[in-house]
């Protein structure tokens, strides 16, 4: 508690000079699809084909397990791609879907155990299998939009309008 109240304390000028920010929130109903990838398929590039098949406006990863050959994943703050060959446990996959633009990470295992992570790019190649859970908010759209402060194209949801009542003739 004590290092809570300093931390709070040291931390309290800064975020005075934050401007104040309100997070959008909307609600939406939870509709999910069950997938599986095969050996060969590029992960993400299955991934796009399917939020953009289906139309996904706003789409969440609920689970993805399953094994690479390949991963492909750009590390905190670098620039270009970095690739790992060799056979990976996938063990997590996390992020939002959408047909305007999606945002994954990627978490993979080697087989001594040793992890990394970073954001999923094409090229993650799948060795056995994919087992994937993807949940649709069918009442939002995500869009991409570049955010004023940092300059990268960020997240913001906004709500679907109801669909146009049809006239009953």
């Amino acid at each position: 508690m004590l290092r809570f109240l300093c931390l709070f304390l040291l931390a309290g000028p800064a975020l005075a000079q934050t401007p104040a920010v309100v997070p959008t929130a909307q609600a939406s109903a939870l509709k999910t699809y069950s997938l599986r990838l095969r050996p060969g398929d590029d992960l993400r590039q299955q991934l796009t084909a399917f939020v953009q098949e289906h139309h996904i406006r706003a789409g969440t990863m609920l689970t993805c397990v399953g094994s690479l050959t390949v991963a492909t994943l750009r590390l905190a703050n670098q620039e270009g791609p970095s690739v790992y060959k060799g056979h990976f446990e996938i063990v997590s996959l996390v992020g939002t879907l959408s047909v305007n633009g999606s945002h994954l990470h990627l978490a993979v295992s080697d087989s001594t155990g040793r992890t990394i992570g970073g954001h999923l790019l094409d090229g993650c190649r799948v060795y056995t299998t994919a087992e994937i859970v993807l949940g649709e908010l069918p009442e939002v759209e995500y869009r991409r939009e570049t955010d004023p402060i940092f300059g990268y194209k960020e997240l913001v949801v906004y709500p679907v309008p109801p669909a146009p009542r049809k006239k009953k003739e």
